[in-house]
């Protein structure tokens, strides 16, 4: 009889075909030879949850709502493999309700009324209410959805959706109305370092029966390139672990070369939350602000097939946008937060286009970090205590008594004058911290801004020259 591979297909050769009797598998009666070790790991109680902290940990809504039992129907969506399922079956364990589940793949309407009419008929004899779980519940067309909003809305059924899409776009308004909508994140590092360590240790679920040592960097490379998806890194490990031939002592070392084929992902020197992290963002930055296009997409293509977080790639071009172009190319600034929108909108690889769309131009933009000097030299002198207060004229003139006290006197509107431009002082001691340069746009800036302070400058003198 054939042994059963990763996905219970009957595939790997038997103990007495021409396999490497060095590779130790598992007895025939084993777990891990009927299902994949994502699905044997699966969660069964909130304390054995990885990751979702913003919605699950002590005290926040949906925890409170699980543990007094007072669940109504939810739709939780975010990426592949961050326990959309796992949740769901632990909210059926915490519940007194009969659990049914559909899929948005393979179900259809029949199997949706059947399930319903037992759930009406259960709660009449029995007064117990359904919990129905729909995966993918995106698939379903607009009618399909339909068909649950009465039972939905009688309470017969407590639904939990599940979708990678994001229901206010492809989930119908009106059971979108009827759930709450609970967005899950991509888990951590850390949180899947967890999950693999305590795979390697579970006896009963887990690899702890066979005699596994993780070499330095192999589960951090394994949790790193699975971009937060935990049926990912755990597959992977698990792949590692049944590939891998002992040594003499019947010990299976899984090194860094080892994750690297497990997870087809070959490790950079790129270490999440070290040296290598910061030096190549570093880098990165530099090299859009010293215009080399070429320099800033090598760094960009280390950092992306490391694994790293696009938000913190974009995060930093929309800093450089704003430091380094900034007036001299408003539109860097623009098209810095469009990339960052994108990538969030359309993920991984595809977000790579946007990404390396926005670092070119930023690369390739005139340069000035004036607004950045600037705001500084403000800054500076505030904290320095030089305040000065607001003029008189400038002050808020819209409540009751605020003329008696002479706010607003004299203030000029600048639309009523030509050129929507008149000079008239907005501070006591004039000071200056813009200092626009002669790049690109500010050119143009600076040229009607030293307009603007000469007439301001002449205005000053005249009333000085009245005063005297």
């Amino acid at each position: 009889m054939l042994n059963q591979d990763l996905f219970g297909a009957s595939s790997l050769p038997g103990p007495d075909s021409d396999r490497d009797p060095a590779v130790a598998l598992p007895p025939s009666n084993s777990p891990y030879q009927v299902r994949p070790l994502a699905a044997r790991m699966r969660p069964r109680t909130l304390d054995e949850y990885a990751g979702q902290r913003h919605i699950l940990a002590p005290g926040q809504l949906l925890r409170r709502a699980i543990e007094a039992d007072r669940i109504q129907s939810l739709i939780f969506y975010g990426p592949p493999g961050t326990g959309k399922t796992s949740l769901a079956q632990i909210i059926a364990a915490h519940t007194n309700n009969k659990f049914e589940r559909l899929s948005g793949v393979e179900s259809n309407v029949a199997d949706m009324r059947r399930i319903l009419s037992a759930a009406v008929n259960r709660l009449e004899n029995t007064g117990k209410s359904t919990l129905l779980f729909i995966d993918e519940i995106h698939r379903f067309n607009k009618s399909q959805q339909d068909v649950l909003l009465p039972d939905v809305e009688s309470g017969v059924i407590r639904l939990i959706g599940a979708t990678t899409h994001n229901p206010f776009f492809f989930v119908n308004s009106p059971l979108v109305s009827r759930s709450q909508i609970f967005e899950l994140q991509p888990l951590t590092e850390n949180d899947l370092l967890e999950l693999l360590r305590r795979a390697m240790k579970d006896e009963e679920r887990g690899l702890g029966a066979m005699k596994l040592q993780a070499a330095d960097g192999a589960l951090e490379h394994l949790a790193r390139v699975a971009d937060g998806d935990a049926r990912k890194a755990l597959n992977s490990l698990e792949v590692a672990a049944l590939t891998t031939p002992p040594d003499a002592e019947g010990i299976i070392h899984l090194t860094r070369e080892v994750a690297e084929q497990c997870i087809q992902k070959k490790a950079v020197v790129y270490d999440g939350d070290g040296d290598a992290h910061y030096d190549t963002i570093s880098a990165f930055i530099k090299s859009m602000r010293g215009s080399d296009p070429d320099a800033a997409l090598y760094w960009l293509a280390k950092m992306i097939h490391a694994g790293e977080d696009p938000r913190f790639i974009t995060r930093r071009i929309m800093i450089c946008a704003a430091e380094d172009v900034g007036l001299a190319d408003p539109m860097a600034l623009v098209l810095a937060k469009a990339a960052h929108d994108a990538s969030e909108f359309v993920g991984w690889p595809e977000a790579r286009i946007p990404i390396a769309e926005a670092t070119i131009y930023i690369a390739t933009a005139h340069k000035s970090n004036s607004a950045y000097l600037a705001i500084d030299a403000a800054l500076d002198d505030v904290r320095k205590g030089r305040t000065q207060p607001v003029p008189n004229h400038l002050r808020d003139a819209h409540y009751m008594g605020a003329k008696r006290l002479g706010h607003g006197e004299g203030y000029q509107y600048a639309h009523d004058h030509p050129d929507h431009f008149v000079a008239q002082k907005y501070m006591e001691d004039p000071q200056v911290y813009y200092k626009p340069t002669d790049q690109g746009v500010e050119k143009k800036i600076k040229e009607r801004l030293a307009n603007w302070r000469a007439s301001g400058q002449k205005s000053s003198d005249d009333t000085e020259n009245q005063k005297k």
